[in-house]
């Protein structure tokens, strides 16, 4: 008899709003760091992020996700002056058309339809030269979705641009709504240019250029701790995945099995040749993006030891998966009703003794005790094999 599907209510908690995490602490390494262990579910131990290296062995694996992030929060106001605003996000370029950019972004704003025009803000508030003009609705990638034409406000003036001149020009720093409104409601703006240093890992690739949201288990890495895992003997390597603007998305059915999960591309970059394991070297993911990335492809090679370059991912790991490359993991605390939070459920479970579910509840409740700071700019986690 297979189990019964997971319920959606089985992945939700309470946080206290002052829990969430408005900005990161300095230094980096300075976060609190809670420590687990899958095989030993009585272990729970309080330490700071700086003393990871020495809660590692010799020959630990660390695989990072070097994607970067872009600036892909999008702002403005409708281009006809009639005083309607618009919020967006970017999340790829599909075309050219006529030298302008085409675009696939979410879009948030009144009474859309084809061919209407909206012209960007840039982080000052001010109005750019820079508008998109809606195509048509692009509803594989979910409700609000729109392909956009991305031109300048004379489209007589040629090209806006390249993709990437724009988002650096008028791009915002792609924060999660809940930092946002918290933000508002705390009254706090450190600005765009602080932001685009603190939303982005200290080992993000300038060639790999991609992510909508950080991976943000990497965020708490310093040079500091580079270091000391070398000292350590800990070796580390590298792979990507894109991070979509699926990847935080509530899960909205009853159950877990009916969620519709997003895709993203990955690809095992210099970390292809590790895979798989014939020793006793324990590989530990940094973050749910690594980790989605070598199972998936771990999963491929159970059928073609000849693995892509890359690969569209809808991986969902939930309590019952069977772990294959991953032995451990760096995360950060999670959404409520998410699949990130199924993910961390299933590497808690011991099958047949510890009910993963149960487990990571009990875990969130003492951080929540415990004043730990939540979510994409708060505190770690570590779980050892």
């Amino acid at each position: 008899m297979s189990p019964a599907p997971i319920q959606t209510d089985d992945l939700d908690f309470e946080l206290p709003k002052e829990l969430i995490a408005t900005k990161p602490v300095e230094p980096r390494d300075s976060s609190r760091l809670l420590v687990v262990q899958r095989s030993d579910p009585s272990r729970l131990e309080h330490r700071l992020f700086s003393d990871l290296p020495s809660l590692l062995e010799p020959e630990d694996l660390l695989v990072f996700n070097r994607s970067r992030v872009v600036p892909a929060r999008l702002v403005g106001e409708n281009a006809a002056n009639t005083g309607g605003k618009f919020e967006g996000l970017y999340l790829y370029s599909i075309e050219e058309a006529d030298e302008h950019p085409v675009w696939i972004v979410m879009l948030k704003a009144k009474r859309t339809k084809p061919g209407k025009r909206y012209r960007l803000t840039d982080a000052n508030h001010h109005a750019t030269e820079i508008v998109i003009e809606l195509i048509e609705k692009f509803p594989s990638e979910g409700p609000g979705a729109w392909k956009v034409l991305v031109c300048g406000a004379d489209e007589s003036a040629g090209s806006a641009g390249s993709t990437e001149s724009i988002l650096n020009g008028v791009g915002h720093t792609p924060l999660p709504p809940y930092i946002l409104a918290q933000r508002k409601v705390r009254d706090e703006d450190p600005g765009e240019a602080y932001d685009r240093a603190h939303y982005q890992t200290v080992y993000a690739s300038d060639h790999e250029s991609g992510s909508v949201a950080a991976p943000t288990a990497g965020l708490h890495f310093t040079p500091a701790v580079f270091e000391n895992l070398t000292s350590r003997s800990v070796r580390t390597s590298e792979v990507v995945l894109h991070v979509g603007a699926g990847t935080f998305k509530p899960i909205e059915t009853d159950t877990l099995d009916a969620h519709p999960m997003h895709a993203e591309t990955c690809s095992m970059g210099n970390s292809s040749g590790l895979f798989p394991s014939t020793g006793s070297r324990r590989t530990f993911a940094v973050g749910s993006t690594s980790a989605r990335t070598l199972e998936s492809f771990a999963q491929l090679h159970e059928t073609d030891p000849v693995l892509p370059q890359s690969y569209s991912t809808r991986i969902l790991i939930q309590p019952g998966y069977r772990w294959r490359w991953v032995d451990g993991m760096v995360t950060n605390f999670h959404l409520p009703r998410s699949t990130l939070l199924a993910m961390v459920a299933s590497m808690l479970e011991v099958p047949g003794k510890v009910d993963g579910l149960e487990r990571i509840q009990a875990i969130y409740a003492q951080a929540i005790h415990e004043q730990y700071r939540f979510f994409s700019y708060g505190d770690a986690m570590l779980i050892l094999p």
